[in-house]
């Protein structure tokens, strides 16, 4: 049995609760799982900078951190809406300060060729975005979470989803 600090037995949805597939699955309020691909570094220092700060995201998303944004690959993308994702961001350096020098930029391109296909295969491109945060702006990386997460649930979970399981 585990104790809170006021030495009270914690329920058991306090150690696990569900992930938001599984809160979806329980008939909770549909929370979108979103995968957020990040540079290792101003966007993903701004992910540390909006913990640090406690500005509120939603807690249904899944960081995977890139040495830059420029390797991320249409195929990752894919792949991530493929593996049940409702939404996929990828936040980049801004324009003109990648430590790559172009990275950001090629990442731009890709998830606009990916946002194309989305909508030729009928899932949408509203499900993929792309922002741009120095590692200071934990704020506006929150926000943009958060906006998108709201743009996810208003379309409704991944319609993979269904003929996954």
């Amino acid at each position: 049995m585990v104790v809170n600090k006021q030495n009270e037995a914690l329920p058991q949805e306090q150690l696990n609760p569900p992930s938001a597939g599984e809160a979806a699955a329980l008939g909770n309020e549909f929370v979108p799982e979103i995968t957020v691909f990040t540079c290792i570094y101003c966007a993903y220092m701004s992910a540390d900078t909006a913990g640090a700060l406690r500005a509120q995201y939603p807690a249904g998303i899944k960081i995977v951190k890139l040495p830059c944004t420029g390797k991320v690959d249409a195929r990752y993308l894919l792949e991530a809406f493929e593996q049940g994702a409702d939404g996929v961001c990828v936040v980049g350096c801004p324009i003109g300060n990648c430590h790559h020098v172009n990275g950001n930029k090629r990442a731009q391109a890709r998830v606009a060729y990916t946002q194309k296909l989305l909508d030729q295969i009928g899932l949408g491109s509203e499900r993929l975005e792309m922002y741009f945060v120095t590692g200071g702006m934990g704020v506006t990386y929150a926000t943009a979470i958060r906006e998108m997460s709201e743009r996810i649930k208003e379309l409704g979970p991944n319609p993979l989803r269904k003929s996954m399981g």
